[in-house]
């Protein structure tokens, strides 16, 4: 290793490694790199051509080109991904430029078996996601696949080389060299069940299907509040308002409050019965009747239609996502019950189906995944993070965390505390005694509750109020 003084700060020019690295046979190969791209080179995130470099010009190709230079330069290319494989000492054996598809994931796998891939002793491989059909065909047996975040391969990249130069092939040998001084730093993806998998898929699908209907129902709150707010004060008493199905009937029928102020209580009882609605019809009809015939401000008509036919172009959009969001929710009540970990997460306070769903689908079934509770903890960004330099030391909580489990946590502490009288201690005790503000309160009972969730898995055992919280129950009574 060669070192060298640039100014006062020295430049290594070799690979720095802090760890020792095992002594291995020079001709056996010890990782796999993949360099996925998420869209294909030449396209900007948008889904456009792009003319070249970052650096255009106005016409949007290089300083200087042609208009047939120009067009040569946007021809799209097709996804794929960058291959090296290098052995024991980081000689690099083989490169490949493979595409993403079944012809190219036929080549890597020919190309791993010439260098001693076997079922028994696969070779290792490193990729910058954990999903897609590379990942599922590369996770097939016994083969160890590491996801390695992008910004920690930056990271890596910066001890190669100085001049921040950048490129697939060269980030596919920097992932190569990361399993082989580093593997151990790493954590493989974990080995969960087909079900826990699906599972996973249908949980993250659903709650983004009720994040995305959330956000198209305050599209069209907003769009009501600028012409239409004799229908939100109508739908105020109903429990989620604009996704209630009598809203979006009663939207449809009257999609202006001139239209409205003109529904006759027969109209307005038919379209109750559409929505699906069977008691207090009659005096649901005239109470809407009479919110929608009271004295509200009023754009001028062609406006006023012109906004109710944007509003209708939104109704479809959440009709759809209400849709959604409800066959999701069925999928995950029926394929959650089918878990054996199922029972045990349902015995916790404040976790039911949806989200007791939410919480298996992030932590997974794989019981070596997380060598302890702290491990855990830590990767749903329960445990706080301590920063520490010199006579200087701060504790804040975790910012780099699984935000989807994080999300959970939230909602099953704040159930957890009606549900639980020992939760309620506890979470009391953490506002009054400890100062802490309520989100800090309810992540430190988060915090204690998946140290529980972690034992009772590993343990096979359902959960226990007196032997979760014996002190915080004793202070109760």
């Amino acid at each position: 290793m060669v070192a060298a003084r640039r100014g006062r700060r020295p430049v290594q020019s070799g690979l720095c490694s802090h760890h020792a690295i095992p002594a291995q046979r020079d001709d056996h190969p010890v990782a796999l790199a993949q360099h996925d791209l998420r869209k294909a080179p030449g396209q900007r995130a948008s889904g456009g051509p792009d003319a070249g470099p970052t650096r255009t010009s106005g016409s949007g190709g290089r300083h200087g080109e042609t208009g047939r230079e120009q067009s040569r330069n946007r021809a799209p290319c097709r996804p794929h991904h960058d291959v090296a494989l290098v052995d024991g000492s980081g000689r690099l054996l083989a490169k490949r430029h493979i595409t993403d598809d079944a012809v190219g994931y036929k080549i890597l796998l020919d190309l791993l078996a010439e260098y001693g891939d076997t079922a028994e002793n696969p070779i290792p491989v490193a990729i910058e996601t954990s999903r897609g059909l590379l990942v599922a065909v590369l996770r097939t047996g016994k083969r160890q696949v590491f996801a390695i975040n992008p910004m920690a391969a930056a990271r890596y990249r910066d001890r190669h080389s100085v001049s921040r130069k950048k490129s697939d092939p060269g980030d596919a040998l920097v992932l190569a060299n990361i399993l082989r001084t580093d593997m151990h730093a790493h954590r493989p993806l974990p080995q969960d069940s087909d079900l826990a998998r699906a599972l996973a898929v249908l949980a993250r699908a659903q709650q983004d299907a009720r994040w995305n209907r959330q956000q198209i129902s305050n599209q069209l709150r907003s769009l009501l509040r600028e012409y239409y707010p004799s229908a939100l004060a109508a739908f105020e008493p109903w429990k989620n308002g604009l996704c209630h199905r009598e809203a979006q009937e009663l939207l449809r029928a009257a999609p202006t409050p001139a239209r409205a102020s003109r529904l006759t209580r027969k109209q307005l009882l038919a379209a109750l019965k559409r929505a699906g609605r069977q008691r207090g019809i009659e005096a649901e009809a005239e109470r809407l009747r009479d919110v929608f015939r009271a004295d509200w401000a009023h754009q001028p008509p062609l406006v006023e239609d012109a906004l109710g036919k944007q509003m209708l172009a939104v109704l479809v959009q959440l009709e759809a996502a209400c849709t959604a969001a409800d066959n999701l929710s069925e999928a995950v009540e029926e394929a959650f019950p089918q878990h054996s970990d199922a029972e045990i997460i349902l015995s916790f306070p404040g976790l039911g189906i949806q989200l007791g769903a939410r919480v298996l689908a992030e932590i997974g079934d794989d019981r070596n995944r997380f060598a302890d509770a702290r491990g855990l903890k830590a990767y749903a960004g329960a445990s706080p993070i301590t920063r520490a330099s010199g006579k200087k030391s701060s504790i804040t909580r975790r910012w780099v965390k699984n935000d989807r489990l994080n999300h959970a946590g939230y909602l099953w502490a704040f159930s957890a505390i009606t549900a639980s009288p020992g939760a309620k201690t506890h979470y009391r005790r953490r506002r009054d005694e400890h100062g802490d503000w309520h989100a800090a309160a309810e992540r430190n009972l988060f915090n204690r509750m998946l140290g529980q969730l972690y034992n009772c898995l590993q343990h096979r055992k359902p959960f226990d109020e007196h032997t979760a919280f014996p002190v915080d129950l004793a202070a109760a009574a």
